[in-house]
């Protein structure tokens, strides 16, 4: 539920351009684990003004971004990947710094990133205030953080239910696959990757920006964020048996060394297929094939630890 600001924090909003927006998602796995407010205190004692959102969907965390964003100087989203990929077209539209206080089942991008699981600990991630540019993934005009998937990660997600989440925890991901696979995942496809066609059977495909997806399987050992380059890989029709011994190639992104899957990297990725299938991106329905995804590079500054900073990356200027 959004919390209306008081009268004193919207005057300090209207006065102090570094006002910080804390976007907290109330239905996050760890949400009700854990209390923000000792956070909160650290980041308002090294001089953060924090003004504090609790939208209930994409829309309101979008409309609450453009209300305050001549205001604030950074967004700070507590949350999973879901709450953190639902501001990413208005952090982008009104070019502003994201942080972020891992609060998901998975949290991905904040793997990714190597921001710690431990709130307090990223807390002094976002004091120290350093930044980095990362890529942003588009598919038919909606952007992502991590990865998009055609096929048997769409079933997947659909079996992820809060209730699932809520009992399984990071387990829940397995538990999602094995009823997934039950079903028959078979499907034909035409890709064009920059500008190379290929055709393939699947019954799944995935396309990455970031590095980590599903609970911390790794899309390609190559990839990362800030790459310029979007990791595909599509995975041959195969049974039960066959995908556990693919296990371990897809958890470390080495799935490249077997002939069970077609792999490419590229700027530029669209795929048709005989009839429309769902496409999820970082774990939410977002369009249908035909899809183009693309890379936009360098879209986004994140706030991260030193050791995850380029040596091109300078320190910002404390809030």
């Amino acid at each position: 539920m959004y919390r209306s600001p008081s009268r004193k924090q919207a005057e300090r909003t209207h006065l102090n351009p570094t006002t910080t927006l804390l976007i907290v998602n109330p239905n996050s796995r760890s949400a009700g684990e854990v209390d923000l407010s000792d956070s909160i205190t650290l980041l308002e004692q090294a001089g953060f003004d924090i003004l504090r959102v609790e939208p209930r969907d994409r829309e309101q965390t979008e409309r609450l971004i453009a209300e305050h964003h001549q205001q604030v100087g950074l967004v700070i989203v507590a949350g999973g990947d879901g709450t953190i990929s639902s501001t990413a077209a208005a952090l982008c539209r009104y070019r502003l710094p994201l942080a972020i206080l891992p609060l998901g089942t998975a949290n991905d991008l904040a793997r990714t990133l190597e921001i710690p699981a431990d709130v307090r600990e990223a807390c002094r991630v976002i004091v120290e205030n350093r930044r980095l540019h990362v890529d942003l993934g588009e598919v038919n005009g909606h952007y992502f953080f991590n990865v998009a998937n055609i096929g048997l990660g769409v079933r997947i997600t659909h079996e992820l239910t809060p209730e699932v989440k809520k009992h399984w925890g990071i387990f829940s991901y397995l538990k999602a696959l094995v009823t997934a696979l039950s079903r028959n995942n078979e499907f034909r496809a035409t890709l064009i990757i920059d500008g190379q066609a290929h055709r393939v059977r699947s019954m799944q495909m995935a396309i990455g920006n970031g590095r980590y997806y599903g609970g911390g399987n790794v899309i390609d050992e190559d990839a990362d964020i800030d790459d310029g380059l979007l990791a595909f890989y599509s995975l041959r029709p195969q049974g039960f048996w066959e995908l556990l011994t693919l296990a371990p190639l897809l958890r470390g992104g080495r799935q490249h060394q077997t002939e069970r899957t077609f792999n490419a990297r590229g700027k530029r990725i669209e795929v048709q297929t005989p009839r429309p299938m769902e496409v999820h991106a970082d774990g939410e329905p977002v369009t249908r094939t035909p899809a183009t995804f693309k890379v936009n590079e360098r879209a986004l500054q994140v706030v991260v630890p030193a050791s995850r900073c380029r040596g091109d990356e300078a320190r910002s200027p404390a809030a």
